[in-house]
């Protein structure tokens, strides 16, 4: 195995944050510096909170934690309780952790760490609205060319939105960082919603976790059952889209995706279709590539891994 790879993740958890954290930490080619949150599906008291909670399931009391933005940089805060539940972690129960919050802010973590990490080593992995991300490069416009490249979960095109008709949730609550991010010259690799919704949770994959039968496993099969119940109504399948794993499964193993270069913009001034990413997958524009844009992804294999990882915590 070659070296490990350093990453930061930044998250709003979220059932399928937690996934996507346990994944990276069963994971010992990445190497993860620190765990950042940020306001998204719930309120960021939740989710730096829950961010504790999943280190603590894993076994991993070690890894730091900051809180981050606690709302978006311009628009008022969006949560998703009515699919996350209450807490944010709804479904498995899950004790208060012991592990301390880091004093430092999420944003001058960042900074810092890219700062004293050599250039292009260090990923961003973001599973939530890009606050966090956005407020750093603003705050310090050194650390761009510093970032290997930023993993992203958000946007959709062909998928359309899923919480306006055009928008994908972690781009609509921070649309303006999300614009930052995208306009910032770091390199972007981007798991929209084209690519997730064939990544679902069926019955039989849920039945994958519990049959190992560990703490973690039943865990994570109870998070992705309630987590899937509002999807399976909502878009009447079996099983609901596992967005952020897919984020840390690209670092593992990214010949599971496939996808091409293009120039991907964020609309801002609209509230129609405030925080599309209107993404130019046909270069119709003479606008430069900005972003690896994921479409499709072997979705069994894709399961495959998230259980045998899981299954060695």
């Amino acid at each position: 195995m070659g070296k490990t790879r350093k990453i930061v993740i930044d998250t709003d958890p979220g059932q399928d944050d937690a996934v996507a954290i346990l994944l990276a930490l069963a994971s010992p080619e990445l190497d993860v510096l620190g765990i950042t949150a940020v306001a998204g599906n719930v309120p960021l008291p939740l989710t730096e909170l829950n961010a504790r909670k999943i280190c603590e399931l894993a076994g991993r009391p070690d890894i730091r934690v900051f809180a981050g933005a606690s709302r978006p940089m311009v628009r008022d805060l969006v949560t998703a309780e009515h699919v996350h539940g209450k807490t944010g972690l709804d479904g498995p129960d899950l004790p208060e952790p012991e592990m301390m919050l880091m004093g430092e802010h999420a944003v001058d973590f960042i900074i810092d760490t890219l700062m004293k990490h050599d250039e292009g080593e260090v990923t961003l992995c973001t599973l939530g609205p890009l606050t966090n991300v956005a407020l750093a490069l603003v705050r310090e416009p050194k650390i761009a060319p510093r970032v290997r490249e930023i993993v992203m979960m958000g946007g959709g095109f062909f998928e359309g939105g899923n919480v306006t008709p055009t928008a994908e949730f972690n781009i609509y609550v921070d649309p303006h960082a999300a614009d930052v991010v995208f306009r910032s010259g770091v390199p972007i690799v981007m798991m929209p919603l084209d690519v997730t919704h064939k990544a679902l949770t069926t019955a039989d994959r849920i039945a994958g976790f519990r049959n190992l039968g560990t703490r973690v496993a039943l865990a994570t099969a109870k998070m992705l059952e309630y987590f899937e119940r509002f999807d399976e109504e909502k878009y009447g399948i079996d099983g609901g889209p596992l967005h952020d794993p897919c984020v840390i499964a690209y670092l593992l193993e990214p010949h599971l995706f496939s996808g091409r270069e293009c120039n991907v913009s964020v609309e801002t001034a609209s509230e129609l279709t405030m925080g599309m990413t209107v993404i130019d997958w046909w270069r119709v524009t003479e606008k430069p590539k900005n972003a690896l844009v994921m479409r499709e992804i072997d979705h069994d294999r894709f399961f495959e891994l998230l259980v045998e990882r899981i299954a060695a915590l």
